[in-house]
């Protein structure tokens, strides 16, 4: 198969989705796939057999969550416009609200399906300032409990997204319990509270139990439904974009360009400054990957081979599914990766190849 493409493997995307599926039957919580994160809808197939639906940022992920996931199909927005807000209702199950204004301003326009409101308890566990939503002067969620309880009979539940990239367990129990103390007096008139996504809990080592059992605490205690909107735990591990290499040269170290871009197609790892992840890492030959875009600074990291790198040599980068597929765009005019999926009886089978066509037509 011609490079660059994204592969994703079934057979580690059942690993993650078996360990929710455990988590939502031992602690009642239900989890819904956050689309923002991953939306490659081709393996929905699996994913649905294992999750409770969708969660989404927008109007086009909310439908593409009716249409391509189906289960439950929670919309949220930052700020929904007057032109797309019935829209949203219909695809809909739940509407979240940002804000009060934005609950009242919609009030009349989504009385036909369940609403709620986003709180912000002022604590998170990122330490990047970029991806903090309890960042200063933040605009994701309400922060003032007494205002929020002026308007509590106008929705039946919350979501609160504080954790962030979070696999400690003792550091998500510890939030859940300042979330509590801010805004435990509301959630015993609600039905439900999404504690949103960031939680790491498919990662390797992580106390499931204990995370099940606080879960259904928490459940119990307020007598709600909790929801989990879990991104990157369901498909971490899952999919890797292989490329292969056009040229080698020196300049103060070995470099290899390779026929992908970090800017176009991982553009994740460019903002958040963060390297790329590549298998094997070891042996007597250090690499620079390069990306074949103009950009200086498209570069995925530095890496050790058994041997020396040629041109036609094929790598494998690692985690490639999780804000980065969603994320791709066409800079450069650099070739867009194709999809394949590795089947669970191990075949692999091309579902999406993407042309000059697709790229001409990306603007106008």
């Amino acid at each position: 198969m011609q490079t660059p493409y994204y592969l994703i493997d079934k057979s580690a995307l059942l690993r993650n989705l078996e360990k929710i599926a455990l988590v939502q039957e031992r602690s009642g919580a239900k989890a819904l796939l956050a689309l923002k994160c991953f939306a490659t809808w081709s393996v929905f197939d699996l994913m649905r057999e294992y999750m409770s639906g969708t969660t989404s940022s927008s109007l086009y992920e909310v439908r593409l969550g009716r249409e391509k996931f189906g289960g439950e199909t929670h919309a949220y927005s930052v700020a929904y416009a007057d032109h797309e807000i019935d829209e949203v209702v219909r695809h809909a199950d739940k509407i979240i609200f940002n804000s009060i204004g934005q609950l009242q301003r919609f009030s009349g326009r989504t009385g036909s399906i369940a609403r709620g409101l986003r709180l912000n308890p002022g604590v998170s566990s990122s330490d990047f300032d970029l991806a903090d939503p309890a960042r200063p002067f933040s605009r994701l969620g309400e922060w003032n409990a007494e205002q929020v309880a002026a308007v509590a009979g106008q929705v039946t539940g919350y979501m609160v997204h504080n954790n962030c990239e979070n696999g400690d367990f003792a550091l998500f129990d510890r939030l859940l319990g300042q979330v509590e103390d801010r805004f435990g007096a509301l959630f015993g008139a609600a039905k439900w509270v999404s504690l949103g996504g960031g939680i790491h809990f498919t990662g390797e080592g992580y106390d499931l139990d204990a995370f099940c059992d606080r879960l259904k605490a928490f459940s119990d205690k307020h007598g709600v439904q909790v929801y989990l909107e879990p991104g990157e735990a369901a498909i971490t591990k899952s999919t890797t974009l292989e490329v292969s290499v056009l040229d080698t040269l020196y300049n103060g170290k070995n470099l290899a360009i390779v026929d992908s871009s970090v800017e176009a197609h991982m553009l994740d790892l460019l903002i958040y400054r963060q390297s790329a992840k590549m298998l094997p890492d070891e042996g007597a030959h250090r690499y620079q990957i390069c990306g074949k875009s103009c950009l200086a600074g498209d570069v995925f990291g530095d890496f050790a081979f058994p041997h020396e790198l040629k041109v036609g040599d094929r790598l494998s980068i690692q985690d490639a599914a999780g804000y980065t597929m969603v994320k791709k765009n066409w800079f450069n005019g650099v070739k867009m990766p194709s999809i394949a999926i590795r089947e669970l009886d191990g075949t692999v089978r091309l579902v999406r190849e993407f042309t000059y066509d697709d790229f001409s037509s990306n603007l106008s």
